[in-house]
């Protein structure tokens, strides 16, 4: 049985706990929050056996073996360095931190202990990317030449929101560009070439990005995120041979389609269950069975190299963080 922890008590760590629930050999035993009442009110709802009002009780309670960081971006890094500094292993958030610098502080703590961290990208366990993935090794759409993706919300969000607030990373790079960001580096690698343009929003956070990635290779990466407008969701994986088509919402497909020449479209369907977070939780709870201290699904490597082209992009479009 692995005994789980979740730092915070908001809508992900709500979403995250009701999952848990369908993770065979898993179980909530404790809950912190920077406020007991929230901390007990979250304990009682998901049926934590108990409930810390700061986050050092919760990192220092000896029956926790894993805890799952959900607070906001901001806070990633203070609430991960408390977790693994106590000797926990650790499921943290996407994105990382609000930066390379504070993620690798990240990285090199938990291989100095020897403990177990991973960064929170639901998308790259979920079993239809995972077989996006192994159809385009097979061959079946030959050599990839293009991806396509793009998340947006309609908003409005007021100031103080996270969405918006730069003391929280705000702006749609983080939260939701590192969606199309992680799924052409999935496929692709670091692109050699990055260009990227945005529009601020008056707290200087990014309200529409446009970003295009090129590669040696001459394949390209289309990519975008914003808070202006509900967008399809959707993405698309273009080969020599054939096309996979990804719908909404990309990072949590309920099916793909599978184009290839000369042959009629296949869409691959999976079972829908919760809301996707228990394959994260099931990777961290295979790796810790195999008293292993990274994933090889979600690499500290890929965690760096991603968070890298993030801080390129936030460079480039001029996004500053206190």
């Amino acid at each position: 049985m692995t005994r789980w922890g979740i730092l915070a008590t908001g809508h992900i760590a709500s979403r995250f706990a009701e999952d848990l629930r369908l993770v065979p050999d898993a179980e909530l035993v404790a809950v912190g929050s920077r406020s007991a009442d929230s901390a007990q009110r979250f304990a009682d709802t998901y049926g934590a056996k108990r409930a810390y009002g700061s986050w050092v009780e919760l990192a220092a309670d000896p029956e926790v073996d894993v805890i799952y960081v959900a607070t906001p971006h901001a806070a990633h890094h203070e609430a991960a360095l408390t977790c693994l500094t106590a000797g926990r292993a650790v499921l943290l958030e996407k994105p990382f931190t609000l930066d390379l610098a504070t993620s690798t502080e990240l990285v090199d703590t938990a291989r100095a202990a020897g403990v177990f961290l991973m960064e929170a990208m639901w998308m790259r366990t979920n079993p239809l990317i995972l077989r996006a993935v192994q159809l385009i090794a097979e061959g079946a759409i030959g050599t990839v030449s293009n991806v396509r993706a793009d998340f947006g919300v309609a908003g409005p969000f007021p100031p103080e929101h996270r969405m918006r607030n730069p003391a929280l990373g705000g702006g749609a790079l983080l939260d939701l560009g590192i969606y199309p960001i992680s799924l052409a580096y999935l496929l692709l690698g670091v692109p050699q070439h990055i260009r990227s343009w945005a529009h601020l929003g008056p707290e200087g956070t990014d309200e529409n990005t446009g970003i295009l990635f090129g590669y040696d290779s001459g394949a390209v990466a289309t990519l975008s995120c914003g808070m202006v407008g509900a967008s399809s969701l959707a993405a698309s994986i273009t080969g020599s041979t054939g096309r996979i088509d990804l719908p909404e919402p990309f990072f949590r497909p309920a099916s793909l389609t599978l184009h290839r020449d000369g042959f009629a479209p296949e869409t691959i369907s999976a079972e829908e269950a919760g809301n996707g977070y228990q394959y994260e939780a099931i990777e961290v709870q295979r790796c810790l069975a195999a008293g292993l201290t990274e994933s090889p699904l979600v690499p500290h490597t890929t965690t760096l190299e991603v968070m890298t082209l993030l801080d390129t992009v936030r460079e480039q479009i001029g996004v500053r963080y206190e």
